[in-house]
């Protein structure tokens, strides 16, 4: 069986020819490298973020003007403006939108589905996978803690033993910790329909990601992609992945600071946690667009020790292709 038979399931949903997502990460999905990766034959995705709806409705017609080929939307659940993205998607016929942060409300899937769009949503276990199936979402992906940025508690290759030997009514895509042809087809074999990748594009040619960004990348190695700590267990911070540097130590910091400010009633609970969730935002910015890889935040996964070069997105999926199909040669010809 070719490597194009066994992702022929996700491939068809996505409406392209590999089945490889690329992972929405802010302020690097953007309008450049999302049409490279759906002009590549991989399907491109926006991080919408917490993008203000007219912002994602220009990001999303500046990349109708690059490229002819499907791509979609990754919109935050958490977003205040929700549903005023899901029109923003609606008025412009996005194919596919990508539901993070959570458990969409079915009111949520039904107005993307009403229009014609492909909902894709996280399934961190085999339940709630079978809870969003319920919803009427159209794919799942599992998505390990082995990513960058914002991630969940359980490994990938856990994850896909959990899930993928259960879910059938959909396809599942397979995310966090890939970098390589190899564990796409093995993960294939096990039944997912296709992949995720983010980290491995981040030092695209066509990534606008600063220069400082992307050699932080290419020098780093896979322990140096660690997790965010969580100061204190009345202020639960969702997890953040990436180089260890500077901010890593501003953000613990930060955390005492925020949480001594409630303690002498000079914030609101709610406040200080606003504050804390927030302080990522500023400083994933300030290292992806401004190059500061010291304070800034390097969202990164541990894919990243396999990130070598920057290359185009083309020859990229050419690599994770041909290491795919060796794979599944050497295992014919043994």
């Amino acid at each position: 069986m070719s490597l194009s038979s066994r992702w022929s399931r996700g491939a068809e949903l996505l409406g392209c020819e590999h089945a490889i997502l690329g992972g929405a990460m802010s302020w690097v999905s953007e309008r450049h490298l999302v049409a490279a990766l759906s002009d590549a034959g991989a399907f491109g995705v926006i991080a919408a973020s917490s993008m203000p709806p007219e912002l994602l409705e220009k990001e999303i017609i500046e990349t109708k003007k690059l490229t002819q080929k499907p791509f979609g939307v990754n919109l935050i659940l958490m977003h205040p403006q929700l549903a005023e993205l899901v029109a923003v998607c609606a008025r412009l016929k996005v194919s596919h939108v990508v539901l993070a942060g959570g458990i969409p409300s079915a009111a949520t899937v039904k107005s993307l589905k009403d229009y014609g769009a492909k909902v894709l949503c996280f399934a961190p276990s085999a339940i709630i996978a079978r809870k969003l199936v319920r919803l009427g979402t159209d794919a799942l992906i599992i998505e390990g803690a082995e990513a960058g940025g914002h991630i969940g508690p359980v490994s990938t290759s856990v994850l896909a033993q959990e899930i993928l030997p259960q879910m059938r009514d959909v396809p599942v895509f397979v995310a966090g910790g890939i970098g390589r042809g190899e564990v796409i087809a093995a993960y294939l074999d096990m039944g997912a329909a296709g992949v995720q990748l983010g980290t491995r594009f981040v030092c695209a040619s066509e990534s606008i990601a600063h220069e400082n960004f992307k050699q932080a990348f290419i020098r780093a190695a896979s322990r140096d992609a660690q997790i965010s700590v969580q100061a204190d267990p009345d202020f639960p911070v969702i997890p953040v992945r990436a180089l260890a540097n500077r901010a890593s130590d501003d953000f613990t910091r930060f955390q005492h600071e925020v949480i001594g400010k409630f303690r002498r009633g000079e914030m609101e609970k709610k406040e200080a946690q606003l504050a804390i969730e927030h302080f990522w935002a500023g400083a994933l910015r300030l290292a992806v667009i401004d190059g500061d890889v010291d304070r800034g935040s390097v969202m990164a996964g541990q894919s990243v020790g396999l990130v070598e070069r920057v290359q185009p997105v083309k020859e990229i999926i050419a690599e994770l292709i041909a290491q795919a199909e060796a794979y599944y040669a050497g295992r014919s010809a043994a």
